[in-house]
């Protein structure tokens, strides 16, 4: 990246320019997409540029990997093949046997699959708690073992916000680490680590990326021990994302701060919409000044963002009738993408916590608000209503 002079630059000054240097053979703007899996030395052990074999390193995903960490604010990023594997990296470089996480009660069911049917089976615990009851955390993080606490915020799919400043003080006073998954709120809106989060991880499938087409995750991390626990995982385990698939996220993130204003315009006008709709019981969306955490949205995040979820009066057969009489809002799992989506998590993305206490109510639909033009996202979901 060209030298900056003076202050530091701004969000998408950093998403368009940093890890994208100038081709210096042809002067390509874009810089060239590298698939080799080898690269040859100029004699043994002198390896140019530092690359010898694709999965310790490829150019694409190290650009990907600066233009991560600096959205991020962070010192160091890790690109890898999905966002389960970026945490798994995570828990795996920074926990051992015998200690426990502490998180949220409302996590993702993906993220709470892995802690606690892949790491349970190695020894490592959790403990699922509500993340704004600040003295049961700090009792939970006072023993020994709790060593990470696990932060989503706004969490998926209730949209529960929590303070990350107040929980980073918490944990670091107990010794533990703060990692917050940041994949919800995207960098754009929300800087877990200048709020003193120790990890932040995302789900870079879903507004980094942006388009539905890559499926990626990763880990920002400032603290320069941390880091290489984690960068030994990716390259030991080699969970990596391959260079396509690290082109067209870096493709994604360069325009995530013009998506995102747009999600988050489009997501207040559907949740006032559905928010005066008589067949909706309950409108779970940070921007509405009824929702509980408000405020503390309001402090920490720079917009609400795009996701909105719904409760519906009729109930499970009413959940399933509007998921299923959509136009715009195409019935899919994930989020995230230009395109509407609606899930019906309860037999969806999280169908593996039924049952669990992060079980998700039956009469439950999230919906990932896209940048289609508005008027027709709301006229769709009227017409939706309106079949009940």
């Amino acid at each position: 990246m060209a030298a900056h002079h003076g202050k530091e630059p701004g969000f998408s000054t950093h998403a368009i320019h940093t890890g994208q240097d100038i081709d210096q053979v042809y002067g390509a703007v874009v810089p060239p997409l590298h698939f080799s899996t080898t690269y040859a030395p100029d004699g043994i052990g002198n390896l140019r540029n530092g690359y010898d074999y694709g999965r310790a390193g490829n150019p694409t995903r190290t650009a990907l990997q600066q233009q991560l960490a600096a959205v991020e604010g962070g010192a160091h990023a890790f690109s890898f093949s999905s966002g389960l594997a970026a945490e798994d990296a995570v828990i795996r470089g920074l926990m051992r046997p015998g200690q426990r996480i502490v998180m949220g009660n409302d996590a993702y069911g993906g993220s709470y699959r892995l802690i606690s049917r892949i790491h349970g089976d190695w020894g490592i615990a959790n403990t699922p708690l509500d993340l704004n009851d600040h003295e049961r955390v700090a009792a939970e993080l006072e023993a020994e073992d709790a060593t990470l606490l696990w932060v989503e915020t706004p969490s998926n799919p209730l949209m529960t916000v929590v303070d990350i400043a107040a929980l980073a003080e918490i944990a670091h006073a107990n010794g533990a680490l703060l990692l917050v998954d940041n994949t919800f709120a995207t960098p754009y809106l929300q800087q877990p680590l200048a709020l003193g989060a120790d990890v932040v991880v995302h789900s870079t499938t879903k507004y980094i990326g942006g388009h539905s087409d890559v499926v990626g995750g990763a880990v920002v991390l400032s603290d320069d021990d941390l880091a290489q626990k984690v960068a030994f995982q990716q390259f030991a385990v080699g969970a990596v994302s391959g260079p396509l698939d690290a082109y067209l996220t870096t493709r994604g993130l360069k325009t995530l701060g013009v998506r995102m204003d747009r999600h988050a315009t489009n997501a207040a006008a559907v949740a006032e919409f559905l928010a005066g709709h008589s067949a909706v019981e309950r409108v779970l969306y940070p921007g509405l000044p009824d929702h509980p955490g408000h405020e503390l949205a309001k402090k920490q995040m720079r917009n609400f963002g795009g996701m909105v979820s719904m409760q519906l009066k009729g109930g499970e057969p009413a959940a399933r009738k509007v998921a299923e009489a959509t136009q715009w809002f195409i019935l899919a799992e994930s989020l995230g993408g230009v395109e509407s989506l609606m899930n019906y998590p309860h037999e969806m993305t999280h169908a593996s916590v039924r049952g669990t206490e992060l079980a998700v109510p039956e009469n439950l639909l999230r919906l990932s608000v896209g940048i289609e033009d508005v008027e027709d996202l709301i006229e769709d979901l009227d017409q939706a209503l309106a079949g009940l």
